[in-house]
């Protein structure tokens, strides 16, 4: 049994970072979890306890604006602030584990977290691995691109979270993800033009700065985010080590499709034992 420690830590403009550290004995590896836009780590609860089983210390935050974080509900005044906030939680990690490997996995907004983290800060983590990664422009967020710069100029107008239905083939994760209280059901249209906009744009300019070893995991069905932008990823970092894997029947949230999940935190699992 892994032992739960939650807590908050200022970010460097005072926002309230919600965290939990879910810690085994001897543990192999760490591993820091980046949660997606309008999620919360609570979603990740079944991932963390597989993790811990294979001997692994996870650390997981709320984003600013998500979850019990401070900030303003689904807002970000610059998509930095979120890879500046995730290296708060790797240096939490490297400190509390000297000399263990370090690793990072991100989801959606959280894979953009990701790889962005991954240009910025170098030679931090002994790799990190992408699932379902907004990285690109996308289809979903064509609106606010076309706005031009609208989200500036109006960054509280209120956008609906609408793609429930697109997160998984199971009812029951929908059903579970509409229920649930800390799901946000709106984010502001300066949040999205900052991470779905400006932030690929970003991403584009500093691709070749990436270098970590990562695996690289999409749902073939994804219609959220298209599985293009893991396949332009993975054509376009400058790893030598690198792996991408498309699993053709999932949607978006590939860990939470009832027949898939386990093989596919297997496949984390195994791509980790044998880099640590």
């Amino acid at each position: 049994m892994a032992n739960c420690v939650e807590g908050k830590i200022k970010a460097f403009d005072g926002i309230e970072l919600f965290y939990k550290k879910s810690l085994v004995e001897k543990p192999k590896a760490v591993l820091v979890v980046v949660h997606g836009l309008c999620e919360h780590l609570g979603r990740y609860n079944y991932f963390t306890e597989k993790l811990n089983d294979f001997g692994y210390n996870v650390y997981r935050f709320d984003n600013r604006g998500h979850g019990r974080s401070g900030g303003e509900r689904g807002y970000v005044d610059d998509f930095q602030h979120f890879f500046d906030d995730a290296d708060l939680f790797v240096n939490m990690a490297k400190i509390e584990n000297k000399g263990i490997p370090i690793f990072m996995f991100g989801h959606s907004m959280g894979g953009f977290i990701t790889a962005g983290y991954g240009m910025k800060y170098q030679n931090k983590l002994n790799g990190q691995i992408l699932s379902g990664a907004a990285v690109i422009d996308l289809p979903s967020f064509e609106a606010v691109k076309n706005k031009g710069d609208f989200f500036d100029k109006h960054p509280f107008e209120k956008v609906p979270n609408a793609l429930s239905n697109l997160i998984s083939r199971d009812p029951e994760v929908v059903k579970a993800y509409d229920e649930d209280p800390l799901v946000l059901k709106e984010s502001n249209i300066k949040l999205l033009g900052e991470a779905f906009v400006k932030g690929p744009i970003w991403i584009e300019n500093n691709v070749k700065e990436y270098k970590y070893p990562c695996l690289i995991l999409h749902g073939g069905n994804d219609q959220i985010v298209i599985n293009e932008a893991s396949k332009w990823l993975y054509k376009n970092i400058s790893s030598k080590d690198k792996s991408l894997k498309i699993y053709p029947k999932c949607y978006h949230e590939i860990l939470n499709e009832k027949d898939e999940k386990d093989s596919i935190i297997e496949d984390i699992h195994n791509w980790i034992k044998e880099r640590i």
